[in-house]
């Protein structure tokens, strides 16, 4: 039975790792929707705010989850169903499906030797789009993606790939090179990257030949947006020194934003900035950028 997911009730998930012994026992989602895609039963939780309108039109936050992980568990680790109540906008967690050695995961190109499957996994969100598009009202100009690690790396891809988003959320994660060499969206992207120093999974530096540097994806973007080269940059501390950078006046009032986090390590960060924490501050982030005219 296909039905809404407003709350989860008593939490009971598995989130087994390449030890796993099969694909299937990979990865388990109470209450997951279920949508057909390419041959394949593909599982998302959707969260529908409390002050949801039909008649009129709502934004779509998707979170994706890191290497190995589930939706459910990473529904609970980067929650952002409260600020889903207050801001409007609808929450889509999806679930990656699992690799060769059984670890859920996201497909970061096109299908070749970059990826660890075979999964459609750029046709999967967006046949999700419109399968949401469907039942509830949509603004199709406020999309945005942001994940962890992996999920990350493929919001990065995902903006690139397609055209639907308005912006993204890196969180301790990184682009690839198969996105710098694929990434042409119709206009420009807002950009927000949250990073630690000491990320031993995700080097801040980045990796050789298959992901850039945080510098590097911060030269890109914006360059791609067209903001100011000159970044404001403001130093506080939430138990680690962060430098907040803020690239403005971007084409379409698109930004680019940098949390540096000293000695910060591979996590879904939970710092506070001006009486935000970091979820709240995503979404402060996507709220400015939409793909219509402004």
């Amino acid at each position: 039975m296909i039905f809404k997911l407003k709350y989860i009730s008593s939490l009971i998930f598995f989130s087994i790792f390449v030890s796993c012994s099969s694909k299937e026992d990979s990865f388990f989602n109470e209450d997951a929707l279920i949508l057909s895609h390419d041959g394949m039963e593909r599982e998302y939780l959707l969260y529908i705010p409390e002050n949801y309108d039909s008649s009129i039109s709502h934004p779509i936050v998707f979170n994706f989850h890191g290497f190995g992980g589930t939706a459910t568990d990473h529904m609970y680790s980067a929650d952002l169903r409260s600020i889903s109540d207050t801001a409007g906008f609808i929450l889509v967690y999806p679930q990656g499906l699992p690799s060769d050695d059984g670890s859920p995961h996201w497909n970061i190109a096109e299908n070749g030797g970059d990826n660890k499957s075979n999964s459609d996994d750029f046709g999967f969100i967006v046949s999700l789009i419109n399968e949401l598009s469907l039942e509830y009202n949509i603004d199709e100009n406020r999309i945005y993606a942001c994940g962890y690690s992996n999920g990350a790396g493929f919001s990065f891809s995902a903006a690139c790939h397609l055209d639907q988003f308005a912006a993204i959320a890196s969180i301790s994660g990184l682009m690839s090179d198969w996105a710098l060499d694929n990434c042409d969206p119709p206009k420009p992207v807002g950009t927000m990257i949250i990073h630690g120093t000491s990320d031993d999974a995700r080097p801040y530096l980045g990796l050789d030949d298959f992901l850039l540097s945080v510098d590097e994806e911060i030269q890109f973007w914006t360059d791609f947006n067209n903001t100011d080269s000159i970044p404001q940059i403001t130093n506080f501390n939430d138990g680690n020194l962060i430098e907040h950078f803020k690239y403005s006046n971007g084409t379409n009032r698109s930004l680019v934003e940098l949390y540096k986090i000293n000695n910060g390590y591979h996590i879904w960060f939970n710092f506070s900035h001006e009486g935000k924490n970091t979820n709240q501050l995503i979404w402060n982030f996507f709220s400015k950028h939409s793909l219509g005219a402004r």
